[in-house]
């Protein structure tokens, strides 16, 4: 009788496994619980964006912005809720609910067919609306897509990503060409001084000294 109750124990545990897995068929949900990316899985992006990427959201983390990213190319990577694709706010809706049990986060949710956004608020939240579509439809342009996206998001919520490598830097919602335009009009307008204080000083040397 002993045996048989091990025998039958053994038996449920190895029918539970499976259930299990089906039961939590989302594969982004997985990952993201100890890392800040998911990546689709075929085809692959490219080993120099992923480190870029990577690098990027760990630097965010570092400036005050954590932020979890999903990259969906396929209805493969959405797992046993493939009607999701093309629907980025309703996936990243679906996957918050797996991953912010322990509390909420920043997730950002990147497909062909645009952005699903969780978890970010003020000037962030705005930014989301403003994002630029990915360029194609390909597992790299994807992750392209969210490595501008990242950068801007975290610099609209006054936690700019540094010292990262591929990294475009912004401010808010602008680039860097906004902030030079000051110091080169102020060296044109020095420029002209100086060429009219030249001027004078010829003027008075051509006419000569006074009698």
């Amino acid at each position: 009788m002993r045996l048989a109750s091990i025998l039958t124990v053994l038996l449920l545990s190895g029918l539970l496994v499976p259930l299990g897995a089906l039961a939590d068929g989302d594969p982004a949900s997985d990952v993201l619980l100890g890392e800040n990316v998911f990546y689709p899985y075929t085809p692959p992006v490219p080993g120099s964006v992923q480190r870029t990427l990577d690098a990027e959201t760990a630097a965010a983390k570092r400036a005050g912005f954590p932020i979890k990213v999903a990259l969906i190319a396929s209805p493969i990577d959405l797992g046993v809720i493939p009607d999701l694709f093309g629907k980025p706010q309703q996936y990243a809706d679906f996957l918050d609910q797996e991953i912010s049990f322990l509390g909420k986060q920043r997730l950002l949710v990147v497909m062909a067919a645009g952005y699903g956004a969780q978890g970010f608020a003020g000037p962030a939240k705005l930014a989301v609306s403003g994002l630029r579509a990915p360029a194609g439809k390909t597992s790299t342009d994807l992750a392209q897509a969210a490595i501008m996206a990242v950068s801007k998001l975290a610099s609209a919520s006054g936690h700019p990503v540094k010292g990262v490598p591929g990294i475009p830097t912004t401010s808010g919602g602008g680039g860097g060409s906004s902030s030079s335009t000051p110091i080169v009009i102020g060296l044109a307008v020095a420029a002209v001084v100086v060429a009219a204080a030249l001027l004078v000083l010829r003027r008075r040397h051509a006419v000569g000294p006074a009698r």
